[in-house]
């Protein structure tokens, strides 16, 4: 690739809006020209999601800008994985709108909703090898979104051009020398590693992490979110990551976004908040 203080129940927390941290959230426009700073990746609108006659959340909206990590943080059962769902367009939504580079996810063009899915990628905690295969063709999957068909299954099978760009994702996890091992032979660490190299083989403007190390010890944890991060912030990608992990959403995300009582009840710059912050979100 090239590469809250308090909360309430009934309105989301957000900062000042005259403050600097408060307009790296608010509208994404200088104050001379009004003109955009960068482009609007993720737009949500007054997102709802109901299972039934369960409501999960409702009245959820943001914008993230090119670039921006943004952490998503909540308790069990908030729906944080329900709505990273929705946003990628892998759920219908009950109410509300998501576009995703400009393209409204709920329009029902698939060609065109393949299309943008080609442009993402994911990582998920249970890292969803195809355990009998070798890494490089775990990796020529990632491929699968832009070449669909056999070609893409395994490595013996796939173009030297996707071989070329999964052994170059594999360089960049450190885990070249892994190649041709069987992903049923790999530690946890290693499992997630791959995954990772899986979900940027394909050279996504968008990422999404679903609890990317919650599966792992915490050292190993720790080596695959600073190595996922540094990845990113390399290659100006933007990353939506679910974590019940405090420390890491402080950490690595510019934003964090926090599900509690069925909505969004916070928004607010990972720079001007603390740990007892979030800690809030959990009560």
């Amino acid at each position: 690739m090239q590469a809250i203080h308090s909360l309430t129940a009934s309105s989301v927390i957000k900062l000042d809006t005259k403050s600097p941290a408060a307009q790296a959230v608010g509208p994404l426009q200088t104050k001379a020209q009004g003109a955009l700073v960068s482009p609007v990746d993720i737009d949500v609108q007054g997102l709802g999601k109901h299972f039934g006659g369960t409501p999960i959340f409702s009245d959820v909206s943001f914008r993230l800008a090119r670039g921006e990590a943004v952490a998503l943080v909540g308790a069990n059962g908030t729906g944080k994985s329900t709505l990273l769902r929705s946003l990628m367009g892998l759920i219908p939504v009950t109410q509300g709108h998501v576009r995703l580079l400009g393209h409204d996810m709920q329009a029902g063009n698939a060609a065109a909703l393949r299309a943008v899915r080609a442009r993402i990628g994911l990582v998920s905690q249970k890292h969803n090898l195809v355990p009998r295969l070798s890494v490089l063709s775990n990796v020529v999957q990632g491929l699968l979104g832009q070449h669909p068909g056999p070609r893409h299954w395994c490595h013996s099978l796939a173009p030297e051009t996707s071989r070329r760009a999964a052994m170059a994702a594999l360089e960049q996890v450190g885990l070249a020398d892994f190649a041709l091992r069987r992903a049923d032979r790999l530690s946890g660490g290693q499992s997630q590693r791959v995954a990772i190299a899986r979900a940027i083989v394909g050279q996504p403007q968008i990422l999404f992490a679903d609890e990317p190390c919650a599966s792992l010890d915490p050292a190993a944890g720790e080596d695959v979110m600073a190595l996922f991060f540094d990845l990113v912030r390399q290659q100006g990608v933007t990353v939506v990551f679910t974590s019940h992990n405090i420390a890491h959403a402080l950490d690595y995300g510019d934003r964090v976004l926090g599900l509690a009582g069925g909505g969004l009840k916070l928004d607010a710059t990972a720079a001007s908040l603390s740990a007892d912050d979030l800690r809030g979100l959990y009560d």
